[in-house]
């Protein structure tokens, strides 16, 4: 597996430092992973305040409404290895991922949702993110297999966040194989492949064409002891068909 290599400082999305309770800079300047042919990632391993992260995790970990659903992988049917829970803006096109489609909850009923919008929003202005899939790994058997959201709702060349809180986690990223470029589950080379270890109150921005030629996922990990959350923050392009009156 070849390291990953930062390369430039991620100045385009005015990420900035501040002091926080703990008395710690706010390290929220990220560096970028330029992944070639238009594609890049951003990571800040500590985009938001220790204190405050702990906050939003015990908030979201206890008030939420998590479900562990049934997914159709290949054919068969299978228990999500992973708890899940979904928000999104009133009027947009519903989300659907192996055979399943999350109920939308309005973050209306959850400030702490929105305060973290709001902090990322500011961190990459022009982003405009309408959505958030939250993930619950509360095991180290717990993961996420590799894939890409190329889903069409999102557009061509999707920017998509994430906040990890709790328990660090390793994501993973590997190129696609030219033929199976546009694909969501590809077959994939041996070489192009970066690590980032998710720390608590991080930040990791896929953006270009980032799900058009790579895959990613958190595999399991026997030593993860204890839970990890993480919400992916996207913009759903497509808003939902009228109903007919008839």
């Amino acid at each position: 597996m070849r390291q990953m290599k930062l390369t430039t400082l991620f100045e385009t999305a005015s990420l900035t430092s501040d002091s926080n309770a703990d008395g710690n800079d706010n390290l929220s300047l990220g560096s970028v992973t330029d992944l070639g042919n238009g594609s890049e990632v951003v990571y800040a391993p500590q985009f938001l305040p220790l204190t405050k992260s702990w906050d939003y995790f015990n908030y979201l970990d206890k008030k939420l409404p998590w479900i562990r659903p049934t997914v159709h992988v290949f054919g068969k049917a299978h228990v999500q290895p992973r708890d899940v829970c979904y928000f999104a803006t009133k009027g947009l096109k519903d989300l659907v991922y192996s055979g399943y489609t999350p109920k939308a909850y309005s973050w209306d009923d959850h400030l702490p949702l929105k305060e973290i919008l709001d902090e990322v929003d500011k961190a990459i202005p022009g982003s405009h993110f309408n959505s958030i899939l939250l993930n619950r790994y509360t095991v180290g058997n717990d993961y996420v297999g590799w894939h890409s959201d190329n889903e069409t709702l999102y557009g061509p060349t999707p920017e998509i966040a994430c906040i990890s809180f709790g328990c660090e986690r390793d994501f993973f990223l590997k190129k696609k194989t030219q033929g199976e470029v546009g694909s969501k589950r590809g077959r994939t080379t041996n070489e192009e492949k970066h690590c980032f270890k998710l720390k608590h109150g991080s930040l990791l921005v896929m953006r270009g064409y980032t799900q058009r030629d790579w895959l990613h996922s958190v595999p399991k990990r026997a030593k993860a002891e204890s839970t990890r959350i993480s919400l992916t923050f996207r913009r759903v392009l497509e808003m939902a068909q009228p109903e007919l009156v008839v």
